[in-house]
């Protein structure tokens, strides 16, 4: 796992908490920050692990 891959990884977590903390306390705001990051989190792990597969491609 490469640096952007556990970046990607720990945005999806940090999102997925502050979304469920959202929901919790009724915060709308909260909740669409925390969907927005999660997403963010994952298209990042999604480009990570393909610039790792086209590495192992190259080999």
């Amino acid at each position: 796992m490469d640096k952007n891959q556990f970046k990607g990884r720990t945005d999806e977590a940090k999102g997925k908490a502050r979304e469920t903390a959202g929901k919790i306390t009724g915060n709308k705001r909260t909740e669409y920050k925390g969907k927005a990051e999660k997403h963010a989190g994952k298209a990042t792990t999604v480009l990570a692990d393909l610039n790792n597969d086209a590495r192992k491609a190259s080999r």
